[in-house]
């Protein structure tokens, strides 16, 4: 032990106060965190001012071993990843830990207290919580009849499609002539149009009425309401027309109506681009003037611990909200306060009026967001562009999908055929011949055209918007913005080339400039989305992951200005991260998983960036250059060829299957059809029924076959060993987006058993994500928020790693929560809102972390709801 801690400082000898009931000193607390770390490290000694990562050579996955077991020693102050990161030396993360030093007074009036470790509070922080009674267990015939009348819910809403299509189709398709078929299309599509966008809205006020502050058990009636009225409000057909089911900004004054409709407070110029649309309704108001950023989440509701719990959003006038933020319930933004990106407001925070906050949870700062300037008017604009878009939708989108329908069953020999009573059109081989061929023009063809049509029409349109100008919002130029936004992040498009060599031609086929490419084989992952590709730079030997998202328009309620964003040379860029135009990031960066990036200070350079807010770790740690011998050793030549090769196969493989599955859908169609007399409204109903069991066995035996029916096993390894260039391919190939359709209900539950997940009973997932499903095990009674996300693996420059993720029984993940790979989450345990649990965390039973990165969380026990003191301390 003393050579472990030989020639400590005298200030680390100094008595402390006491600690969960005894007297220990830095000496003590030096001591052990020296000792564990040699141990752990598997070295002789470790010297007090040894940087862990620099000097010692530990990364993130050692460090968060050495923070579980000093969680888990009575005697030691919890340590927590930001601590390590901000105090990376034994001597500095034990000052920081304990930085009162005992007087000798103080030690004697000590020496007379008695702290149990139940009462024992950390100084500095409010008083814990009183603990919420446990959540009643779900009983198993409560669940299953939940399901069964979610089911028949659905074949309900088919069936009543089925019939409206019925009487649609037999009334337009008896039409004499195009232009007959397109005034008929234009009425009856008009008329259901209106009828399907209403539904929600009349279904609102009949099932719930006003919404109110509540809690509402899953699985019960009252939760099966709640699920009806969320459903149809967020699978609208209004939001295509508007463009809220987009991957860029958009926003509408139909949005507004839509959500005033329902019984939301919205403010006159309110402008909200989130296709994340609330839920309870009446319990939200938003000031006029507001901008809401595009994937945001204020829903007015969470789940937790088994309840879904509502509660009220309150944002004053000319407040901003920015791009991938969530706002939890009961909470505040007072009149011209700003959030900004990256960002949460946990339950209980109130920003003042005028303050700008950011951070998750959100603390105040002082960066401005708000860059573009608010003109007066454009009340009249607002109005007529509302209109012109429900104009189109009337006179083109809608008879256009159900003339276009029409005109092809009608026209086309094979498959009017197939309508004519007891036709046996479907028992001829030369039908199968036909559709193969059809299929295959028309899916291929969309490929083709569709390349062509996003690399060149967005460009000729680009020519009339200027850079660094402001234009008004709603106008003509808008409307440009938007159609180019629209056709230059199509998802098929970057799911075909992203993780592979190709994806640099394919940016730059749709205007990103990237200077002179350092080729990785893959310099950017499948989803890379962005505002205008014409005004992205990215510089030389940068790599990117997924979920990257460009932010170079910036919005007021009124005007909106494209700005060029630029990306360093050099750099690596993890998941989940906005990227503004402002940003104050240079080159040779590491920005982490869900990072909130800087536009403010001085430029940062050859560092690293973690949290929100974000702070300085080391750009990389020794582990992670294990691998750089593949690149310097002179064979990354033969390398990328090969990975080139396997990429191809990846990306042949990922047209043969969705061709196929629309081959698929097509024979399912015409089988249906073969039983369909012109009265059977049932067929049609089934149909949508039929199509969903289709899909579900479809890619899950895709999914299967790719993994080749084993499980994943945990990875340390180069980007350019084969076992990557197959996990690449088990992300790319299989479909995943279906999956979110069985939000809230017990169905998710047993697609994700099919898919390989180890998921106890009586889970409720309102909209997770799980990326690697055979290497996630999740405990009985968990609660899965939407957009939280289960990820089992991470790449940092050319290294990829992948480890198992387990949640124990009755754990809930917050809205936006990221559980990253290789974490263990003990039972009855919480994430909080919009929280980072780092790789290698050991989150302790009934504990509650929280914050980006997370930490525990001191003043909230096992059940509460999680208070905002020691979050925004955190």
């Amino acid at each position: 032990m003393e050579n472990l801690t030989k020639g400590l400082p005298a200030d680390l000898t100094e008595p402390l106060p006491i600690h969960n009931g005894r007297i220990v000193s830095r000496l003590d607390i030096g001591e052990a965190f020296a000792e564990k770390l040699a141990g752990i490290l598997n070295v002789e000694r470790v010297a007090v001012d040894a940087n862990f990562f620099d000097d010692l050579g530990a990364d993130s996955m050692v460090m968060a071993r050495f923070c579980a077991w000093a969680r888990k020693q009575q005697d030691l102050p919890s340590v927590s990843m930001k601590e390590i990161y901000r105090h990376p030396t034994v001597r500095d993360l034990t000052k920081a830990l304990v930085p009162h030093v005992a007087s000798p007074l103080e030690e004697d009036l000590e020496r007379n207290v008695v702290l149990s470790e139940e009462a024992a509070i950390v100084p500095g922080e409010a008083a814990p919580s009183e603990s919420t009674e446990a959540t009643a267990p779900t009983r198993r015939s409560e669940y299953i009849l939940c399901g069964a009348l979610q089911l028949l819910v659905f074949l309900g809403y088919s069936y009543l499609v089925g019939v409206v299509g019925d009487l649609g189709y037999n009334w337009i398709s008896a039409a004499a002539g195009v232009g007959e078929i397109y005034v008929r299309s234009v009425l009856f599509g008009g008329a259901a149009f209106v009828g399907v966008c209403t539904l929600p809205i009349v279904a609102k006020w009949i099932l719930i009425g006003r919404w109110k502050p509540r809690e509402i058990r899953v699985w019960s009636l009252a939760y099966l309401r709640f699920w009806i009225v969320k459903t149809l409000i967020r699978s609208n057909p209004l939001l295509v027309v508007i463009g809220g089911r987009s991957r860029s900004s958009t926003a509408s004054p139909l949005l507004n109506l839509y959500l005033r409709a329902l019984g939301a407070k919205i403010g006159r110029g309110v402008a909200i681009f989130s296709r994340n649309l609330p839920v309870c309704t009446d319990l939200l108001t938003i000031g006029a003037g507001t901008v809401v950023r595009k994937d945001s989440f204020i829903s007015c509701y969470r789940a937790h611990n088994g309840v879904i719990q509502t509660g009220v959003v309150t944002l004053g006038e000319n407040v901003f909200v920015g791009e991938m933020t969530v706002v939890d319930i009961d909470v505040s933004m007072g009149d011209g306060s700003q959030l900004g990106h990256s960002s949460s407001l946990h339950a209980g925070q109130a920003v003042p009026a005028g303050e700008r906050w950011h951070g998750s949870p959100a603390q105040p700062a002082d960066v401005d967001y708000c860059t573009v300037t608010r003109t007066g008017g454009g009340s009249l604009r607002s109005a007529l562009y509302g209109f012109a878009q429900l104009l189109i939708a009337l006179a083109v989108y809608v008879p256009l999908a159900v003339g276009g329908v029409i005109l092809l069953l009608v026209e086309v020999p094979q498959l009017n055929a197939l309508l004519t009573p007891a036709s046996a059109a479907f028992s001829v081989w030369t039908y199968y011949i036909d559709t193969l061929i059809a299929g295959t023009v028309l899916f291929f063809g969309f490929v083709i055209f569709g390349l062509l049509v996003v690399g060149s029409v967005p460009r000729l349109l680009n020519l009339m918007i200027k850079p660094d100008r402001d234009y008004p919002l709603y106008g003509f130029h808008y409307g440009i913005h938007k159609a180019i936004a629209r056709m230059t992040n199509v998802r098929f498009f970057t799911w075909l080339f992203g993780d592979s060599n190709l994806v640099v031609h394919y940016l730059r086929w749709i205007g990103y400039d990237l200077s002179t490419v350092v080729q990785t084989g893959s310099n950017f992952g499948m989803d890379v989305r962005h505002e205008s590709p014409y005004l992205v730079g990215v510089g030389s030997g940068t790599v990117v992951a997924d979920g990257l998202s460009i932010i170079n328009a910036e919005f007021s309620n009124t005007s909106f200005r494209l700005s060029r964003a630029t990306v360093g040379s050099n750099s690596f860029l993890g998941n989940n991260i906005p990227y503004p135009a402002q940003s104050t990031v240079g080159d040779n960066c590491l920005l982490a998983t869900k990072v909130m990036v800087p536009v403010a200070g001085e430029i940062r350079k050859n560092t690293g960036l973690l949290g929100s807010p974000s702070f300085e770790i080391p750009r990389t740690v020794q582990r992670d250059g294990m691998y750089d011998d593949m690149v310097t050793d002179g064979g990354l030549h033969r390398r990328l060829a090969a990975k080139r090769r396997h990429n191809v196969v990846t990306m042949a493989l990922y047209l043969l299957v969705r061709w196929m599955y629309a081959l698929g859908l097509a024979l399912l169609l015409a089988g249906v059809l073969e039983f369909y007399d012109g009265g059977n409204e049932v067929v049609i109903g089934l149909l949508g029924a039929v199509t969903l069991l289709f899909t579900i066995a479809y890619w899950v035996l895709i999914e299967r076959i790719v993994a080749r029916f084993r499980k994943l096993q945990p990875r340390f390894c180069s980007i350019y060993d084969p076992a990557f260039w197959r996990h690449e391919r088990f992300w790319k190939v299989p479909a995943v987006a279906y999956i979110q359709v069985f939000n809230g209900t017990p169905f998710k539950n047993v697609v994700w058993r099919l898919l390989g997940v180890q998921i106890g009973r009586g889970v409720f997932d309102d909209g997770a994500m799980i990326t690697e499903r055979t290497l996630v095990t999740i405990g009985d009674g968990c609660t899965l928020n939407a957009s939280s996300k289960i990820q089992c693996h991470s790449q940092e420059d050319g290294t990829f790693k992948s480890d198992h993720i387990a949640i124990g029984t009755g754990c809930t993940l917050g809205v936006g929560a990221f559980v990253h790979y290789g974490t263990s989450i003990g039972d009855g345990a919480a994430v909080a809102t919009d929280s980072f649990l780092m790789k290698g965390e050991e989150v302790p039973q009934n504990a509650m972390w929280g914050g980006n990165p997370a930490q525990e969380i001191r003043d909230v026990r096992s059940g509460s709801a999680p208070g905002s003191g020691a979050l925004a301390r955190a």
